[in-house]
Order: structure tokens, then C-alpha cells, then sequence
């Protein structure tokens, strides 16, 4: 239902700054019911406003707090989409951050992709759904391997896709002032739809490996 996503308070970012460094733990201790109240949930309002417009997007998890600083410095979110593909969000001092990521993959499931990304049909539609979402101001990257993998020629057109191990288009949305606003959640539907193609890609290409 939409509404109940209002932004995220200007308070939030004064939580996050008691937090840099190395927090003791009293200071965690401290901040732990404002960084739920002003930090966690509105992540949780957002993606479930988000969730109400598409039924894929209803497998969504917001993270909770761990013993590591990095965690509470910086609020992460996934909406899984299929086996190990999933839209990230991460909310810190930075602003938002979003992702689509293909990554830490079963067994099996490296050599579904290069055998996509190697068939004429599929790999050349993969070549351009990717020079476009760079051309958005994705950044392309992921686990790639140095050499060539086997079997394949290293010549291949598209060798620059076949030596990826993983897959993760991510740009920075910004910190301005519609992160205070309901306008956020737009905002992450709209690269949301920026990267649909290529995640739909790896959805019917990737599947979990049997």
C-alpha cells in the first residue's frame, strides 16, 4: 500500500555518523532503538511499497545488526528474483546504492551461464542489454577470471562475458533530498526497471543447477 513510506528521516544520518569508526559497544547499545526506528524500518516501508507494485518483488529481506561495525553502518536489503539473482539496496552515508547481481553461485550454475552467453542468440542479447545498462551509469563488474576458461576459443566476441564468474550491474542513486521523501521509492522502481532486462536474463539462463 502506498503511503507508508514517507522517507527516510534526517535523524538517520545523525545515527549513522555516531556509528563510523569503531563503535564501542555501548555506543551500539545506545543507538540501537533510534538506528531500528529511523535506519531498518523505513528500509522494510520502502520495499514493501516496492513489493506492492510487482508480485517478483515480494521475496525481499531486510538485514538486521552484526557483531562487524560495517553492519551497522550500512542499512541492506535484497529482493530475490531467482537462484543467487537479486536486486541489493544499501542505505549509509552515502545515500542509496543499488544493485542487480547474479553471485555466489551453485554448482553448475557458471557453466548455464557461459553456455548462454556463448550461444549466438542469447549471448549477443546479453551484449546489448549490458552495453545499455552501463550506458545508464551501471557499473559492470563481478568475480572475472584472468584467462580465458576452457573450452571455449579464446578469440570469442564475447570472451569479456564468458570470463565472469559472477554478474553485478550497481550504481549509486544519490543522497539528496527525496531520500527524506516518499519519492524514494520511485526512484527505486525506476532503476528497478533499469535493470529488469538483465535480470530477467539471468533468471531463464541461470537457473539453479540440478
Amino acid at each position: 500500500m502506498r503511503g507508508q513510506f514517507t522517507g527516510w528521516p534526517e535523524q538517520a544520518m545523525d545515527v549513522l555518523w555516531q556509528l563510523q569508526g569503531e563503535p564501542t559497544h555501548a555506543t551500539r547499545e545506545r543507538c540501537r532503538a533510534d538506528r531500528e526506528r529511523l535506519v531498518r524500518q523505513p528500509m522494510i516501508a520502502l520495499l514493501n511499497e516496492v513489493a506492492d507494485t510487482d508480485p517478483r518483488y515480494e521475496d525481499f529481506s531486510v538485514w538486521h545488526y552484526r557483531t562487524n561495525s560495517w553492519w551497522w553502518q550500512h542499512q541492506g536489503a535484497v529482493i530475490r528474483l531467482g537462484r543467487k539473482i537479486e536486486i541489493g539496496l544499501r542505505f549509509d552515508l552515502d545515500g542509496l546504492r543499488i544493485q542487480g547481481a547474479w553471485w555466489y553461485p551453485d554448482p553448475g550454475q557458471v557453466d548455464m551461464f557461459r553456455k548462454a552467453v556463448a550461444s549466438e542468440g542469447s549471448g549477443r542479447e546479453l551484449s546489448a542489454i549490458v552495453e545499455d545498462v552501463q550506458k545508464k551509469g551501471y557499473d559492470i563488474s563481478g568475480d572475472v577470471m584472468k584467462r580465458p576458461p576452457l573450452g571455449y576459443p579464446t578469440d570469442h566476441s564475447r570472451m569479456n562475458l564468458l570470463r565472469h564468474r559472477s554478474l553485478i550491474a550497481a550504481r549509486l542513486l544519490g543522497s539528496e533530498e527525496w531520500l527524506h521523501a516518499p519519492e524514494a521509492v520511485d526512484r527505486v522502481l525506476s532503476a528497478a526497471a533499469d535493470l529488469d532486462a538483465l535480470l530477467m536474463w539471468l533468471v531463464r539462463h541461470v537457473k539453479r543447477a540440478a
